[in-house]
This record gives C-alpha cells, structure tokens and sequence, in this order.
C-alpha cells in the first residue's frame, strides 16, 4: 500500500492561487497611474492627430488656430485635457479664444475657432468708417450697409474640429495607438506574473501584488 502526503501539494497550490489573486488586487492599485498615463499620451497624440490633419486639409482645420499658424501647436485655438475616474479616462477639448490680428483688420476676431466650427453667420457693419470695403471675386467692393458672412471660415469648416476628434478615437486610435506603443499585447501577456510565479509558492498574496503594482507601473512609464 502507498500512501501519499499531499499536504504540501495543496499549500503550494493554495499559494499560488494567493499569488494570482494578489496579482490582481496589485494590477487594480496601480492602475490610476496607468490611466493617468494613457490619459496624457491620448492627449499628446490627439492634438497631433489634429495638427497633421490641418495641414493636409485647411479647409476644415484652419478656424482652429491662429491666423497663419495653421497646424502649428503654438497656433492651437484649442485646448486637450482628460480626467481619470477609477474605471475610464474621459478625453476632452475646449476652443479657446484668438488674439492674433488678421491682415487688413484692427481686432482680434476673438471667437472666430467657435463661430466657425458651429458654422454661425457673422454679420458686419461699419464701426470706424462710413463704409465697408472687401473683395468679391477680385473686385473691391464699397457698402455702407450691413454685410453677413454666411460661411465665415468655408463650408468645410464647420464641424471640421469634432469630426477630426471623433476620427481619432474612432479609426486612428483602434488601429494604431495601443498597437504601436506595444501596450496592447503586454497587457494580454504579463511577462512579470510567470517569471515571479516560480516564486509563488512561498511568496503568496504578498509576492502576487507587489508583482502586479510593478506590472501595471511598468506599463505606465
């Protein structure tokens, strides 16, 4: 008759399984700072997203910067920021307001980003003169009457600025972001949870979470 002590078996085993789930409560503490992370690498690739695609279109990015800084990051008439909550990362854009004067005018057309993505008529009346001048079609025209500007920044433009958001996280970001920084396939495959788990059966829970704070903070650098 053989007889087996499987004692040491089942608290290695019961280790391990300490182990796995010490993992995990580890992964769940670290993960704000991985949010944090992701949040502010969305934000920095966001805004570049929309900077190489004003310069491929004009047309329907430009009213988001600044006159003639069109693409140029210190041009932006818009700001990028995110917040993190203990399960999402919510990206968000405000337009801001121009300073920089257009050729030929005397102020700032302060909300032109705003007035021109939601596609608002601008009205125009003489203020400092008795007359308006401007050019239609190469001819220079004078009115003393109010003019509007049915399409101030092009017909392209409105809603230019939140279709290129919406692009971003609906084409660009699935098919590249998470692929190209490897981040994706690293959190499939935590190489740290199998190198450690040699260790598991005298390490348990203890050993399981630090492995797991390290994984998720690791992926957050």
């Amino acid at each position: 008759m053989i007889s087996l002590d499987d004692s040491q078996f089942m608290r290695d085993m019961n280790n391990f399984v300490q182990y796995a789930e010490g993992f995990i409560d580890g992964a769940k503490a670290g993960k704000v700072n991985l949010l944090n992370h992701l949040g502010k690498e969305l934000s920095e690739r966001l805004g570049e997203f929309i900077d190489s695609n004003a310069r491929v279109d004009p047309a329907a990015l430009s009213h988001v910067y600044e006159w003639y800084q069109n693409g140029n990051e210190s041009g932006r008439l818009f700001n990028i920021d995110y917040t993190v909550t203990s399960n999402k990362i919510s990206i968000n854009a405000k337009l801001t307001q121009s300073s920089v004067i257009k050729s030929g005018s005397k102020t700032p057309f302060y909300d032109k980003a705003r007035i021109m993505e939601e596609g608002r008529p601008v009205t125009i009346v003489p203020r400092m003169a008795n007359r308006l001048a401007f050019e239609v079609d190469g001819q220079t025209v004078f009115t003393s009457k109010p003019v509007t500007v049915q399409h101030p920044g092009g017909a392209s433009a409105e809603g230019g600025f939140e279709q290129a958001f919406d692009s971003f996280f609906n084409v660009y970001l699935s098919q590249a972001v998470l692929f190209l920084s490897g981040l994706s396939e690293n959190l499939k495959n935590p190489e740290i949870f199998k190198k450690n788990a040699k260790s598991a059966k005298s390490g348990g829970r203890s050993l399981g979470f630090s492995t797991g704070l390290e994984w998720i903070s690791k992926e957050a650098l």
